[in-house]
């Protein structure tokens, strides 16, 4: 009976996976997928991630091309267009063994484009995978992956992604998941400042901005992201942050490039990029996309004293 069970250990014991990048969303996953049973090994240019990913039990070596000789399966989860390029050269010069690469970044649709054209020429197989959810959702599994590109390749990357992840989700042809994410985070970027716009109005008619992030959320104007920023915008603290605005502000750029190419109209998207807009300007880069709501209590000249507000300008 013991042999048996010893058996059946071994037949069920998880592959090695690469992560190379493993900065926030990076990092979530390969500690969600350690946690999971798999063996992770990564990479990553900065000596503190590096670090703490060591720390969490992954196996770190010295560079891109290390990780792809050691996993068949590559999660890539980059900083910008130029690290992707950095990579891939890295592993086409490497003439590695054929290894699916799982890019989840979120970069403009030429970029992955070349990039896959450069890996499959090299026998690899490239997925376009971005990601739906903050850094936040990400580290507690929560996240939705939309993937694209070889249907056999997805499948067979679902139970990995399924062991970091909320849903994952077969968009079809290379290049789908990346036209999926522009699309949902157009919405995330109108709802972040409306969730922003609500609990302004809600101050500036005297209501405690608990109490309008309590009953909002019980109510028909809930939405994820209104109860995932509006807590930062109750305390007015936007330094725990699961994306920043300069991140914002690459995404931003990503979608109105997209939406000028299909000749949409989006009036809503439009409206809110101003307020984007005067948060970079006004210093907020670093801080939580819910930092809106500063910019938002700044135009209607409110002002805050713990969770009671001043309307500044106002009558006796």
């Amino acid at each position: 009976m013991a042999r048996k069970t010893k058996a059946a250990k071994k037949t069920s014991a998880k592959p090695t996976v690469g992560v190379v990048g493993l900065g926030i969303m990076g990092g979530a996953f390969a500690r969600l997928l350690r946690k999971a049973g798999w063996r992770v090994v990564g990479y990553d240019i900065s000596a503190a991630r590096r670090l703490a990913a060591k720390d969490r039990g992954i196996r770190i070596v010295r560079n891109a091309s290390e990780v792809a000789k050691q996993a068949s399966v590559v999660l890539t989860s980059l900083p910008s267009p130029k690290a992707l390029a950095s990579v891939v050269q890295e592993i086409v010069t490497a003439k590695l063994p054929p290894v699916t690469f799982v890019e989840l970044s979120t970069f403009a649709l030429a970029d992955k484009q070349k990039a896959e054209r450069r890996l499959r020429k090299a026998k690899h197989t490239m997925l376009d995978v971005p990601v739906s959810g903050t850094g936040a959702q990400a580290a507690r599994g929560d996240a939705v992956f939309y993937a694209s590109g070889d249907s056999k390749a997805i499948k067979s990357v679902k139970p990995l992604l399924a062991d970091c992840g909320r849903a994952v989700f077969d968009t079809g042809a290379f290049g789908n998941g990346s036209k999926m994410k522009y699309v949902a985070n157009l919405m995330v970027a109108i709802h972040n400042v409306a969730s922003a716009e609500a609990m302004v109005l809600g101050m500036k008619a005297g209501l405690p901005p608990q109490m309008v992030y309590d009953l909002v959320s019980a109510g028909a104007g809930q939405s994820r992201i209104f109860d995932l920023r509006a807590p930062m915008m109750v305390t007015n603290d936007y330094d725990n942050v699961t994306a920043t605005i300069d991140m914002f502000d690459k995404d931003i750029r990503l979608i109105g490039d997209f939406v000028k190419a299909n000749r949409v109209r989006t009036p809503l998207f439009d409206a809110a990029l101003p307020v984007y807009d005067k948060a970079l300007k006004s210093g907020l880069g670093a801080k939580d996309a819910a930092a809106v709501c500063a910019v938002l209590e700044k135009m209607a000249r409110l002002k805050r004293n713990g969770n009671a507000v001043v309307r500044r300008g106002a009558q006796a």
